[in-house]
């Protein structure tokens, strides 16, 4: 009981903390050149815009292909070694359940 009263509150503590967090912030300031340049074009921040979220994107797209690799190459080596053991377990029986011949 003393157990879940502790993490209740610790998991409450932290939802209060995470939910204050942004009002907590304040607002940065962009160096001169940035601000100057957001100031006399309206499409060059949304170039910004889009070359930070591809440059974020770069790092999840690599990590994910590997991921979708790796996890192929496992369940095609998983698939191999159940047909593997399914082929030897059907030779051990053909082995055991064949007819024997008398020895002259």
């Amino acid at each position: 009981m003393v157990r879940f009263v502790k993490t209740t509150v610790l998991a409450m503590a932290f939802f209060v903390a995470m939910g204050g967090l942004p009002f907590a912030t304040s607002s940065a300031n962009a160096c001169p050149s940035c601000k100057a340049a957001n100031e006399s074009d309206s499409r060059l921040p949304q170039a910004y815009m889009y070359s930070i979220l591809f440059m974020l994107a770069m790092p999840a797209t690599v990590f994910a292909g590997f991921g979708i690799s790796f996890y192929r190459l496992t369940r095609k080596a998983r698939i191999q070694n159940e047909q593997l053991e399914a082929t030897s377990d059907a030779k051990a029986s053909e082995q055991g359940t064949g007819t024997l011949l008398p020895t002259v």
